[in-house]
């Protein structure tokens, strides 16, 4: 793996940066004291209704089609207390706000804590992920969980801001905070298309991640916490690594 440091000219040099993009850590403990993914009883159950799970749309991942369950079917399960809800998203961003009672399953397996709760929940269990892009990093996550056994896994397919804009239940340290949209794209080699490319605030373990196009390109879009155009960001691709300023990354485009 090349590792690089990204300027906002297209000249761009070798880095004496060293490591790999990882980490992990404990996984926090919801601020509202679950672990279990489950929401508390509501007092508003909605009334019992069926869903056709057959209609919802699906995107491929790692072998598998991952369904995407529309926002009012995760929040009607939710609701209900009929499904778990794992987080997808970097430490900070789950810090800051989450879905009230989910708990944090990273997708990037490096930075995924051996406490990870969701690996002992039962296999027929409906789990929900969600992430913020506004399905890439829980789609990964679902199915990791499906080519492990896991039955039933959904993401939600407009992401966990849309649950924001709702105002649906959440918790943590900022829920009203709302993080610009940072846009940075690159080029990788075409026989990388379907792999993943990521991107991470070391200091804050904010990370995100999409998918390399047939022909080599991708687009990641930052919502990241407490960020700016002076910020470093690491992009990775299996063909390289660069790290830059957020404002030069999101300026040019990204090459190995």
């Amino acid at each position: 793996m090349k590792r690089r440091a990204f300027l906002a000219s297209s000249a761009v040099s070798l880095s004496a940066v060293a490591g790999c993009l990882g980490g992990g850590g404990s996984v926090p403990t919801p601020s509202d004291g679950n672990t279990d993914g489950y929401p508390p009883e509501f007092d508003d159950k909605p009334e019992k209704r069926d869903i056709d799970t057959s209609s919802f749309g699906t995107v491929k991942e790692n072998g598998v089609q991952v369904p995407l369950a529309p926002i009012d079917v995760a929040h009607y399960w939710y609701k209900r207390g009929e499904a778990r809800m794992a987080d997808a998203r970097g430490k900070k961003q789950y810090k800051t706000s989450h879905i009230y009672g989910s708990v944090l399953s990273q997708a990037a397996p490096g930075r995924r804590s051996s406490d990870d709760p969701v690996k002992d929940w039962p296999k027929d269990d409906r789990i929900i992920c969600y992430c913020g892009c506004p399905h890439h990093l829980s789609s990964i996550r679902a199915s990791q969980l499906i080519n492990e056994g896991f039955k039933e896994v959904y993401v939600i397919d407009e992401g966990f801001w849309e649950w924001h804009e709702r105002g649906y239940p959440m918790r943590g340290e900022d829920v009203g905070s709302t993080p610009k949209n940072w846009v940075i794209r690159g080029e990788a080699q075409s026989a990388f298309a379907g792999k993943n490319a990521w991107a991470r605030h070391r200091p804050t373990k904010q990370v995100e991640s999409t998918d390399i196009t047939d022909e080599g390109s991708y687009e990641l879009h930052l919502k990241f916490h407490e960020v700016g155009p002076d910020s470093t960001i690491e992009v990775e691709t299996p063909g390289y690594t660069v790290e830059g300023k957020l404002k030069d990354l999101s300026a040019g485009t990204v090459q190995g």
